[in-house]
């Protein structure tokens, strides 16, 4: 049997659909980051051939923002990035709310 891979999504940019977008291994995704996503196809196409690790790394990161300019550019720059073909967020220690045995 073979599988055949997904067709790219066809949304415009600025449109969402109710197509799922996973998470992370701790954090669920936030509204705010999954819009953007569906946005970029090319994106959205990085953010699901990352692992579920990295998914976390990235969303930890855009989660931590204290202030609503730095959640912004973060998830900006969380775009660019993956468009950039990076697996993590540069520059970031690492999500402290994940235990330590990779779970």
């Amino acid at each position: 049997m073979t599988i055949k891979p997904s067709k790219p999504s066809k949304t415009k940019p600025g449109k969402t659909t109710r197509q799922p977008v996973p998470g992370g291994t701790v954090h669920p995704l936030p509204a705010d980051l999954r819009t953007t996503l569906l946005s970029h196809p090319t994106v959205l196409t990085a953010w699901l051939d990352i692992t579920p690790l990295a998914r976390n790394e990235f969303i930890c990161w855009v989660e931590d923002a204290k202030q609503t300019t730095t959640r912004e550019r973060r998830i900006r720059r969380t775009r660019e990035e993956l468009e950039e073909g990076q697996r993590r967020p540069c520059c970031w220690p690492g999500c402290s709310h994940r235990a330590r045995t990779g779970k």
